[in-house]
């Protein structure tokens, strides 16, 4: 007879209470920054005595790259961002095209945990070596996972003439980045959605070919004549953002 696994009671007591902790440090740091947060401030959010933390993560610092850590994750299991199913998946997909729309899904939802974070690892890193250390200069983590991502795509059906792995990386890399991200979302008021979907548009342009010709898109450059003909329409690698009051006809009204 097959004996039936109890779960681990106890396992996933620990595994809830360290949620609860990161959890708490994450929204401390986060509003009133990592110099002046206390591991008793973190303990009184979490619900738990400040000799938890502690014995869990040893020290601030520790528990300051689990916070880190587990928002690029998105959640405590400790699995590597090319190891996850998500980017997997897009790696997997069998045009330029999907990998491109797959690949700016996953990014968009770990910036949406990690870009808010950003302005508080930046001092944090300038106020404690130690911090400092975590993160040396050198090799960006963020960019071995966006030229990953790029040697991927490099030969698969779609992709843009001309574009090598090196020029695909750079604009992974620059386009979806934290402080591009910041710069749309929090400073201009985008939607994490308008971002997305103005993220997926400006990469396909520049990384896949045109789907009808297989060749490179038009860009918008003006045409070598002194007085461009009128039109009513944005060229074709142009993107709008959607207005919910623009009017639904798409008309604009005539000065």
């Amino acid at each position: 007879m097959e004996t039936v696994k109890r779960p681990d009671k106890r396992a996933e007591r620990s595994r809830r209470t360290r949620e609860k902790v990161i959890q708490a440090a994450r929204e401390l740091f986060v509003a009133q920054g990592y110099g002046v947060t206390s591991l008793q401030e973190v303990a009184d959010r979490a619900g738990v005595a400040v000799q938890t933390v502690y014995f869990v993560f040893g020290n601030k610092r520790a528990l300051f790259k689990e916070v880190v850590d587990t928002s690029i994750a998105g959640d405590t299991e400790p699995v590597a961002v090319m190891d996850r199913e998500w980017f997997r998946a897009a790696c997997a997909e069998p045009t330029a095209a999907g990998q491109v729309r797959a690949h700016v899904r996953g990014t968009s939802e770990i910036l949406g945990r990690v870009a808010p974070l950003m302005p508080m690892i930046e001092s944090a890193r300038a106020a404690d070596p130690q911090i400092a250390a975590q993160w040396p200069d050198g090799s960006d983590p963020r960019y071995i996972v966006q030229r990953a991502a790029a040697e991927a795509l490099s030969g698969k059906p779609g992709v843009r003439p001309g574009v090598s792995a090196e020029t695909a990386a750079d604009l992974l890399f620059c386009l979806l980045s934290p402080d591009l991200y910041l710069l749309f979302v929090r400073d201009r008021g985008w939607s994490q959605d308008q971002w997305e979907e103005w993220a997926c548009a400006t990469l396909t342009a520049q990384l896949c070919a045109d789907p009808v010709t297989n060749a490179a898109p038009a860009t918008d450059t003006a045409p070598a004549t002194d007085t461009a003909p009128a039109t009513d329409t944005a060229p074709a690698t142009e993107y709008r953002p959607r207005d919910e009051h623009q009017p639904r006809d798409g008309h604009r009204p005539r000065s």
